[in-house]
């Protein structure tokens, strides 16, 4: 909300900030150039990131012996009853390495967390911090075209998402990936080519179903950011200029105004969350046909004498811990690339072009006393159709005082933000 008048110039359309809300309606970049982007902040703290990686892979290596021991466990209770190694050798010690391992993929989890937390929350202040100068830079004209309600959540919603990327990647995606990886490979040594097969065969077709149908649903989930924004802006705005409503007694105006954007929230919120049951719904569905085809493999096998009865529980306990966290990869993968959308949306931010910026190589300014300010044929427009000031000469002395008048919209306000260089002068 602006007064009418000259102090609320209008931004031409083709200057920079010309369009409001440009900012929260740019097209977003590619993701993989969002995170090239992201990657210099976190590689300051290089050796974190190594070390993290290197905990990450202990862990997966140890969580993925676990089954491999639960296998020997399972086969070593076949000894005859009553043998004393049955009881005091070996389902002790395999017991107490069981243990062991599922301490060793904690610690190992918990401590990457420890030493990568330092690198997300130094990666989120630097561009954080890089974004609030970056925007203290720009012209005027930008900020008075844009609301900055929306603006603030914009950077919110920036670093909020380098914190979810980091998280979800390289505490979810990225050792999944591993497990995976593991798995298979033990599935296909072990056993015959069919174990990895299916497995494989499931794991593709649940990653395009799942992929293909949030690539669907994300336009609901943008359309609600957008909704989101523009209820905060509306009411961080009219609140803001609580004395110009109460003077035109536009109250139920602006709860009007308000009360459409919460309704468009609501809407694309209800459309996001029935698809959201849609891709729940397949995705269990992939899940149970695979493992009982996995199941069922396996036991055929312990029929028939090829496989013991630790061969099978080791691949049921295999299947439990692959898809469990399969079963946030819709969630995982919507976040990573909501993530990615609000984190470009910062970055449009930060790319934002100067309109006000020093010729290369300029020199600083060095006075040797008070300076008098001199206009000199000056000519300046907000907006090339409606000029406002027009070949403008005058002196001021230093120190002394000089009055402008003229009615409203006639260049006052203008000559002020000249002199601070808030714009540019167009030479008349």
């Amino acid at each position: 909300m602006r007064h009418h008048g000259e102090t609320a110039a209008p931004a031409s359309p083709h200057a920079p900030g010309a369009k409001p809300g440009a900012a929260t309606q740019a097209p977003p970049g590619n993701d993989w150039k969002t995170l090239s982007r992201l990657l210099p902040y976190l590689w300051q703290y290089k050796w974190r990131v190594v070390i993290a990686l290197s905990l990450m892979v202990c862990a997966k290596l140890a969580n993925v012996s676990v089954p491999l021991l639960l296998k020997e466990l399972v086969d070593a209770m076949s000894l005859k009853p009553g043998d004393p190694q049955a009881v005091l050798v070996v389902p002790v010690a395999l017991l107490v390495g069981y243990g062991a391992l599922r301490l060793m993929t904690s610690a190992f989890t918990e401590l990457r967390e420890l030493v990568f937390a330092k690198a997300t929350q130094g990666a989120s202040r630097s561009i954080a911090l890089q974004t609030f100068e970056h925007l203290h830079a720009l012209s005027l004209r930008f900020h008075l075209a844009r609301q900055t309600g929306g603006m603030t959540r914009d950077i919110e919603r920036g670093v909020r998402g380098i914190e979810s990327l980091i998280s979800y990647s390289l505490y979810s995606v990225i050792p999944t990936l591993i497990e995976v990886g593991l798995v298979l490979t033990i599935l296909a040594v072990k056993f015959d080519a069919w174990f990895a097969g299916i497995t494989l065969a499931a794991l593709a077709f649940y990653i395009f179903f799942t992929v293909r149908v949030t690539e669907w649903r994300t336009q609901f989930r943008k359309q609600a950011n957008e909704f989101d924004s523009a209820a905060h802006t509306r009411a961080v705005d009219s609140l803001l200029n609580y004395e110009t409503v109460k003077y035109f007694g536009n109250e139920r105006f602006e709860a009007g105004r308000y009360d459409e954007s919460l309704e468009r929230l609501r809407l694309s919120r209800l459309k996001a969350q029935t698809s959201l049951s849609l891709l729940n719904t397949g995705q269990q569905l992939i899940i149970a046909s695979a493992l009982v085809a996995m199941l069922w493999r396996a036991t055929e096998g312990v029929v028939a004498g090829r496989m013991t009865l630790g061969d099978l529980v080791m691949i049921n306990a295999f299947m439990i811990q692959l898809y469990i966290p399969l079963n946030f990869l819709g969630v995982l993968y919507r976040e990573i690339k909501q993530s990615l959308t609000d984190l470009d949306k910062m970055f449009v931010l930060m790319d934002r072009e100067r309109e006000v910026a020093d010729a290369p190589g300029a020199q600083a300014l060095a006075l040797r006393g008070a300076p008098d300010v001199v206009f000199d044929r000056v000519s300046f427009a907000y907006e090339s159709d409606r000029p406002i000031l027009k070949d403008i000469s005058f002196t001021i002395p230093a120190g002394k005082t000089v009055a402008v008048v003229g009615p409203s919209g006639s260049g006052k306000s203008t000559l002020a933000r000249l002199m601070f260089r808030f714009y540019d002068v167009q030479q008349g």
